[in-house]
């Protein structure tokens, strides 16, 4: 999906980490010496005022000097329940993703901005990707993000073609999935540019559109699916890296199912427009 090499989910852990282990740090050890401060300060009080000593100012000076938290710890307090908060929709419930590349055209665009239910496919645990509660299972037709084999450090997103067992073909760029081919009809709008052949296919309950290049070949090949295994393919057919080059998908390198597109921003000198915000088919 992109080739970002930050682990984002790993360094906002950390932070969640060492922000909430600073923030307890400070309320079972520092915090209880500054109120025994505090606490003696005010029983001086009374004896300062009769021999005449520090005023009331410099007084309320000296305990706010002592009650004073370490800037650190300032930080931590504030920006704990943040992180946390975004820690945990990021990691379980929803997570948004820019689309870089072109191998899912015409159903998403470079530069569309989506998002991706993390846990419809189950409960995983952030950074080691271990599953914990099972719900769902992917289906045909879904459009998944994933960490591919290749590269598994790295998020990308492609449509679930072949489910473990299947055999999936691949004939005159037409895909055939346990022997039956793949429904599709012309779509509504042919595009603009006419090397490319713009259509509807069916799959599964998933009636999505897809291309071919008109100008390149047919690489055809035929594959069983492994078991515990996806086998991945760009709507974007002739012009995406996907299962057919670097293999099939396990399971534990689920990261979700992309559902929405909520914005689309080309680039940082454009403005961000949202006339393609939809459920993504």
């Amino acid at each position: 999906m992109s080739e970002l090499t930050l682990d984002f989910p790993l360094i906002l852990l950390v932070l969640v980490f060492v922000s909430g282990m600073l923030w307890l740090l400070d309320a079972l050890f520092l915090a209880p010496g500054r109120k025994r401060i505090i606490s003696e300060l005010q029983g001086q009080y009374p004896r300062w005022q009769s021999e005449g000593t520090p005023d009331a100012g410099a007084y309320q000076a000296k305990v706010a000097e002592k009650a004073r938290e370490p800037t650190a710890v300032e930080y931590a307090k504030s920006f704990f329940p943040v992180l946390f908060i975004v820690f945990v929709l990021r990691s379980f419930i929803v997570e948004p993703f820019q689309i870089p590349s072109s191998s899912m055209v015409p159903t998403l665009l470079v530069g569309d901005y989506i998002l991706v239910n993390k846990f419809t496919y189950g409960i995983r645990l952030p950074v080691v990707r271990t599953k914990v509660i099972d719900i769902n299972e992917p289906q045909r037709g879904d459009v998944m993000v994933f960490f591919p084999p290749h590269m598994n450090d790295t998020y990308f997103i492609k449509r679930v073609i072949g489910l473990p067992g299947d055999t999936v073909s691949y004939r005159n760029k037409q895909v055939y999935v346990n022997g039956e081919k793949l429904s599709r009809v012309p779509a509504d709008d042919p595009g603009l540019d006419p090397r490319y052949r713009i259509e509807e296919e069916l799959i599964g309950d998933s009636q999505h559109l897809m291309q071919v290049d008109k100008l390149r070949p047919s690489a055809e090949f035929s594959e069983v699916v492994k078991p515990g295994h996806y086998f991945m393919m760009g709507d974007n057919r002739d012009n995406s890296s996907d299962s057919r080059v670097w293999g099939q998908v396990p399971e534990e390198d689920i990261v979700g199912k992309a559902f929405a597109i909520w914005m689309h921003w080309d680039s940082f000198l454009s403005l961000p427009g949202f006339d393609r915000v939809g459920k993504i088919q």
